[in-house]
């Protein structure tokens, strides 16, 4: 069974930064590819924010590009959401997500709050 913890979230006031970390336990972390995906009050379903492959591969949505950073690191079994010139919009709560070939697994998130 594989968990996932997410850390990191937190207030911020926009224009700043945050980095999020999500630790993952059980199964072979390498071969998953990892995503972060937030959660908007109110606002439903949860919306891809990053993903980044086995092989390192990355894709972000059209509103983070270029502001947030999506990595890995195998040995630590962490996968990291580095956040800069945080807006208004990015609060959410933040989910970590491990997909292995369609069996995919959930972090319980955290809380990303951006004051303006």
């Amino acid at each position: 069974q594989v968990q996932l913890v997410e850390s990191g979230g937190g207030l911020v006031q926009a224009g700043g930064s945050l980095r999020l970390s999500c630790v993952a336990s059980g199964g072979f972390f390498n071969i998953f590819a990892m995503g972060w995906y937030r959660q908007a009050p109110g606002k439903s379903p949860r919306e891809l924010v990053a993903v980044i492959t086995s092989g390192g591969s990355t894709n972000y949505a059209d509103s983070v590009e270029g502001r947030f950073t999506i990595s890995r690191d195998n040995y630590k079994k962490t996968v990291y959401l580095q956040m800069n010139s945080l807006k208004a919009e990015d609060a959410a709560v933040y989910y970590c997500n491990a997909d292995l070939g369609g069996t995919r697994y959930w972090g319980k998130g955290t809380l990303v709050t951006v004051s303006s």
